[in-house]
């Protein structure tokens, strides 16, 4: 098995969102009382060009958009990178009107006890979450959503989220920060812009919404690892990509042999998202060996993890540290 290329880190994935809403201040709040290492925002802007977190830029699985009368006509179709939604999106609303809505729970069934915060919190703001990390004491990881489409209608978002983490005096390696992205062009335009690092996001099928790579199984290989590590710090996989079947993949190992840091993601409670051998009963909703399966991708030597539950997550961690 690989050796880790830096002590593993804990991502607590849109906050601590197995437990509140997630893409809110009290998501990232709770996150940093259980431990984690790093709050991950992902980032849409809005009609006015202000970095907001939400999930998607389309916001009626995450807000209460729904309810308010007054944007009732912004409901509308659109095709981003190649699917087609409809619904409210945040590149139609300026700031102001998306802090008149409030965070909804996106997993209702598998999550109802999350449901019990609906409508308390607002949106927010990459400024307001900085502002926390460094409160805390914790760092952030952004994650560039959907780069192509809003350059594509005139909000680029690339040169703002650098421009926002300079202003807090970040834009060195050794900055509490590094900025993902699924999508190739974006990155390489970030990585000449500044020297926060970066990493390559990697899904199990398809590839990069820019074209830039024919598929993100060609991006694996001991070839594409190498070209990812001339402008990336590390990759961000979906965590099944770390097994074939039962056993380990090659990725950890071929990750490092490139210089290339490994943060799986992302590591859920809920059956329905847990590895078969994690599995327990057959509840879609109920928890299972969450620690487990931390524990097995830990063995493999990987370098930090995404998780919906930090306080599990910190705990596999430090009992993986331990000596044996």
């Amino acid at each position: 098995m690989s050796q880790p290329l830096s002590p593993p880190i804990v991502i607590a994935h849109r906050g601590a969102s197995g437990e509140r809403p997630e893409h809110t201040l009290a998501a990232y709040e709770l996150a940093i009382d259980e431990g984690a290492d790093v709050i991950e925002p992902d980032l849409v802007p809005t009609k006015d060009g202000v970095l907001v977190a939400r999930h998607e830029n389309e916001i009626s699985e995450t807000t209460d958009v729904a309810a308010h009368p007054e944007f009732a006509a912004r409901r509308t179709t659109k095709t981003i990178d190649g699917q087609t939604l409809t619904g409210w999106f945040t590149e139609d609303f300026t700031l102001a009107e998306l802090k008149t809505l409030r965070a909804k729970e996106r997993l209702p069934r598998l999550r109802p006890g999350n449901t019990a915060y609906d409508g308390r919190y607002p949106i927010p703001t990459l400024a307001e979450i900085i502002a926390l990390a460094k409160r805390r004491h914790v760092a952030i990881y952004p994650e560039t959503k959907h780069p192509t489409y809003f350059a594509s209608v005139g909000l680029a978002t690339d040169a703002p989220l650098v421009k926002e983490l300079r202003a807090a005096g970040w834009s060195t390696a050794d900055a509490p920060v590094f900025i993902q992205s699924f999508e190739v062009a974006n990155l390489k335009r970030i990585h000449a812009m500044t020297g926060i690092r970066l990493i390559q996001l990697m899904a199990g099928e398809g590839g990069p919404a820019d074209g830039a790579s024919p598929s993100y199984a060609a991006m694996l290989t001991p070839a594409g690892l190498a070209d990812v590590a001339s402008y990336a710090f590390g990759i961000g996989p979906d965590k099944a990509q770390l097994w074939n079947g039962d056993g380990p993949s090659t990725l950890v190992a071929d990750a490092h042999a490139a210089g290339l840091r490994v943060h799986p993601w992302t590591y859920r409670a809920e059956n329905v998202f847990l590895r078969a051998s994690f599995r327990r009963g057959d509840r879609p909703d109920a928890h299972g060996d969450l620690p487990g399966e931390i524990e097995a991708a830990l063995g493999l030597g990987i370098d930090g993890f995404f998780t919906d539950y930090p306080a599990i997550g910190v705990a596999a961690r430090n009992r993986a540290r331990r000596p044996k």
